[in-house]
């Protein structure tokens, strides 16, 4: 039975109910011609989201991205040291003596997972490094992303390689040129360690990164360069969703000018509404702020995004084989 099937066959109710029609929701909007913006909060990167992602990516479901500067980066750490990640099972329990262990290993936990500090940062710090000092001797700037991509291209991370590069969103995107955005690019290792070599003088400029509210402008000009309705899938929450959410009232109410809403929104949260927390906001407040419109699809699914986006991401991969299916056998009768 695939994905597709399963869930159609067992997903009936509640927040189970909510992720198939998202999912449907999400296959639909393709299937007439839109296009889906993504969002990604939390470590979905060191949970291995690109596993799932990155095949949405290749096949054309995905359109465009916004994340924290950790997932950004935490991509790259799993492609060229994931030999070298420790998991912790019983991470609840450790005491606070062998936290300090770990970290005398060097090695960061992210809840159950612990990123090697000396195999996945310090080996991306060189190269990068090299393309920072680089654009400002030409003085040139690029969006976090873009500096990225210049490693892709240059083939200097190849022999790196420790998964499967299939199972990368991140070079899934630069494959696919997508735009990412990256508010609050700031909280994020690799922009520690830009900050750092500034502060040493290795690099004399802040602004060879480009900054938030570049991305913004970009972020629009990417919108209203589009002709085809764009969706809102929002994993968590945080500044990776409210940030390129608010591009819309930017345009209609800032800029007073006209600019389409957002034609599809779902949320994938834990976050809960009544403590005040606008991740955990239903849709309907989105209205009220010139986002969605009443009519537009939208769904929030209170659950783990872990558990949840995988499934969802290939049913909508499996939707439009079982969407020909359905038109042959009404065509022939035989349903």
């Amino acid at each position: 039975m695939s994905i597709y099937e399963f869930m159609r066959k067992h997903y009936k109710h509640f927040n189970a109910a909510v992720c198939v029609e998202a999912a449907q929701g999400w296959a639909d909007h393709l299937a007439e011609g839109g296009k889906m913006f993504v969002t990604l909060a939390g470590a979905m990167s060191t949970a291995e989201l690109g596993i799932s992602l990155a095949e949405m990516i290749r096949q054309g479901k995905v359109h465009g991205i916004s994340c924290t500067g950790a997932n950004l980066e935490e991509d790259v750490y799993n492609l060229v040291a994931h030999s070298h990640y420790e998991r912790i099972p019983d991470y609840r329990s450790l005491t606070k003596e062998e936290e300090m262990a770990l970290y005398d290993r060097g090695l960061n936990r992210v809840t159950d997972t612990c990123i090697p500090e000396d195999e996945a940062i310090r080996r991306i710090e060189h190269h990068i490094l090299k393309l920072w000092k680089k654009a400002e001797a030409e003085g040139k700037r690029y969006f976090p992303y873009e500096y990225l991509y210049q490693l892709f291209e240059s083939g200097v991370l190849e022999p790196s390689y420790e998964i499967d590069p299939k199972n990368s969103w991140l070079l899934a995107a630069y494959e696919k040129n997508l735009p990412i955005f990256t508010p609050g690019w700031e909280d994020s290792t690799t922009a520690n360690i830009f900050v750092s070599h500034v502060i040493r003088g290795d690099l004399s400029r802040f602004d060879t990164v480009k900054s938030g509210t570049e991305q913004m402008a970009a972020l629009v000009s990417w919108y209203r360069s589009q002709s085809e309705p764009i969706g809102f899938f929002q994993i968590g929450g945080g500044i990776a969703g409210d940030f390129p959410i608010c591009l819309v009232p930017l345009v209609r109410q800032d800029l007073e000018e006209e600019c389409p809403l957002w034609s599809y929104f779902c949320q994938i949260s834990d976050s809960t509404t009544s403590f005040g927390s606008y991740s955990g906001a239903t849709p309907s407040e989105k209205i009220t702020w010139g986002k969605i419109a009443p009519e537009t699809p939208s769904f929030i699914i209170e659950s783990d995004a872990t558990i949840v986006a995988p499934l969802i991401f290939q049913y909508v991969l499996e939707a439009p084989a079982f969407a020909k299916k359905m038109r042959q056998c009404g065509a022939c009768g035989c349903h």
